[in-house]
């Protein structure tokens, strides 16, 4: 680290935490990263093979399926590694422009993930709503469109976060609760006034993450209001039948998120267990 002035200093590294008190039982911890590692990325792999090989599945529901597995693949290879080292090698030590580079694409995967999780939803609410129209309007072309809307809203909320941390000063302590990095950890480093980035850090989560919950939430309660007209029971479940993986992925996703999300801003140490589990939750059970 070098020295600002006489009393502060500006540190050029920061340290990664794992589970305090666990350091004797770490090589074992780091047994299920590894199972779960392998199992997303061999997992995810496999769908896309099978989504591109099998021309029945090139129909909209699997290429959107496909580009959350893309999504989920990239999330794995951009966390894992980094976790996987510190239990296994205890290595602590992260660069500050890596560690930037690891938030950025951490929360632009994130972010891409929420909107594919919006697009399955769009296409159940056509499938099941409107499915005379289902072929004319979900086609290729805009599901191209869609896809790369989704990609480009993502970097260009996520583009300034690094860069808005990039201006500060770490000079009060370089030590992270997790063994990755976040923005909103790296940002509470910082010995400077973080009201913008605070700011831009809850706008963002509540104009992707927020906006695409609340949009899925209304898809689903047209979903079932058009369910539930249908005179035959049979034909109901079968409908919901199609939702009910969709539904699930997006639990796995939202709520680990959205609390992780709350404990950051508003969270205080009782909190910290808790802030663990679901630090460590979020990112590695919606890929497997």
């Amino acid at each position: 680290m070098s020295a600002v002035n006489d009393t502060k200093f500006q540190f050029t590294i920061f340290l990664l935490t794992g589970i305090p008190g666990k350091e004797d039982v770490y090589l074992w911890i780091s047994i299920p990263f590894c199972l779960m590692y392998v199992i997303s990325i061999v997992g995810n792999s496999v769908i896309l093979f099978i989504i591109k090989t099998d021309p029945s599945l090139h129909e909209p529901m699997y290429i959107f399926l496909s580009m959350l597995s893309i999504t989920d693949l990239g999330l794995s290879i951009s966390t894992i590694p980094t976790i996987l080292g510190m239990f296994l090698f205890n290595s602590r030590e992260i660069s500050l422009d890596a560690c930037f580079a690891q938030l950025f694409f951490i929360h632009l995967l994130q972010s891409m993930e929420s909107s594919f999780l919006l697009l399955m939803a769009f296409d159940r609410f056509i499938a099941i709503c409107n499915p005379l129209r289902y072929a004319s309007i979900l086609t290729p072309w805009r599901l191209s469109k869609m896809g790369l809307l989704c990609v480009l809203r993502g970097i260009v909320v996520v583009l300034p976060l690094p860069f808005l941390l990039k201006r500060f000063q770490y000079c009060q302590t370089n030590i992270l609760s997790h063994s990755y990095c976040v923005h909103q950890e790296v940002m509470n480093l910082a010995c400077s006034d973080i009201t913008v980035n605070n700011v831009y850090g809850l706008s963002t989560l509540l104009l992707t993450i927020g906006l695409d919950s609340l949009l899925i939430f209304l898809s689903y309660v047209m979903i079932f209001k058009t369910v539930l007209n249908v005179v035959s029971h049979v034909e109901c479940l079968r409908a919901l039948n199609t939702c009910v993986s969709h539904l699930c992925a997006v639990l796995l996703f939202y709520l680990p998120e959205i609390g992780l999300s709350v404990i950051h801003r508003f969270g205080n140490s009782s909190s910290q267990l808790l802030q663990f589990v679901l630090g460590y939750f979020y990112l590695l059970v919606p890929p497997l």
